[in-house]
């Protein structure tokens, strides 16, 4: 049977339209990931949170990313709080100190800092984790940018891991007649997710929150779980699915696609008309 040219064009335009079906609905679905309620690390009900702080790691105050902590507190006290932090997130540390007006002698420089589940002292990224307040300063402000939390990590490196995350806020260089005047302080965590860009391969077994190993020890229990400080309310991220399998998939549906339409192209148009059907 003979192909004709009409039925050639046909099939190329079918083709086409094919690809072009598969790249609109790769884009659509990709946004739609995005645009979920998973691809927000802040929760829905951003407002105000505790309103104390903890004094050690122990007593670290729970925090929700997106809520507002705030203390009151004595200059030259730690104080403490926690928030949890998933694979693919970006977490952003925000801390505003109000000084007492017209009772400093001096200058005074405050320091924030962030510890993750294992208490390691994590890096920032940039921000402004140090900063020195003059002696008629209102008000000081602190931020840090952490590392994009990695799903799993080699045992010597200090990357960022799933769990829980403690900031600790305190004056660093104070003179001792300004110890223990009061100082109200206001805290926020929020992170940006950053994608399948970052994600790795392999996955924690369990993340890294207060308790992990005591829990994991009594799984026999069946009174239901309940989540500690520094965890996600709705549990953690399952750590297989991430968007880089929607691009895996959609990408092999293109190339086949592009495989059909380049062997319409390339066959020809059959035999052709001069040559007798029995040759």
């Amino acid at each position: 049977m003979r192909t004709t040219p009409r039925r050639t064009h046909g099939a190329r335009r079918a083709l086409t339209g094919a690809l072009l079906a598969g790249l609109a609905l790769l884009t659509s679905a990709g946004a739609a990931v995005a645009d979920g309620p998973s691809a927000s690390a802040s929760p829905a009900d951003d407002g105000a949170g505790p309103t104390e702080a903890g004094t050690t790691f122990r007593t670290a105050t729970a925090l929700e990313q997106g809520q507002t902590g705030t203390a009151q507190a004595s200059a030259g006290d730690y104080l403490y709080w926690v928030f949890p932090a998933d694979a693919g997130q970006r977490p952003t540390v925000e801390a505003t100190v109000k000084l007492p007006e017209n009772a400093r002698s001096s200058t005074s420089t405050w320091q924030i800092d962030v510890y993750d589940g294992l208490r390691r002292r994590q890096a920032c990224m940039y921000g402004h984790q140090t900063r020195k307040a003059a002696a008629d300063a209102a008000s000081v402000e602190l931020s840090c940018v952490l590392r994009t939390v990695r799903s799993w990590s080699e045992p010597w490196a200090s990357d960022p891991l799933p769990g829980s995350y403690y900031i600790r806020l305190t004056v660093v260089d104070l003179p001792a007649a300004d110890l223990g005047l009061p100082v109200g302080v206001e805290v926020k965590a929020v992170s940006k997710e950053q994608g399948g860009a970052h994600d790795v391969d392999g996955a924690l077994s369990e993340p890294l929150v207060p308790g992990v190993s005591v829990a994991s020890a009594g799984e026999a229990s069946a009174a239901p779980r309940v989540p500690s400080a520094g965890e996600p309310e709705d549990g953690w991220a399952s750590g297989w699915w991430t968007d880089r399998w929607l691009w895996t998939v959609g990408g092999g549906v293109l190339a086949a696609l592009a495989a059909v339409f380049g062997y319409s192209l390339t066959r020809g148009r059959g035999r052709p008309a001069h040559v007798p059907p029995g040759v």
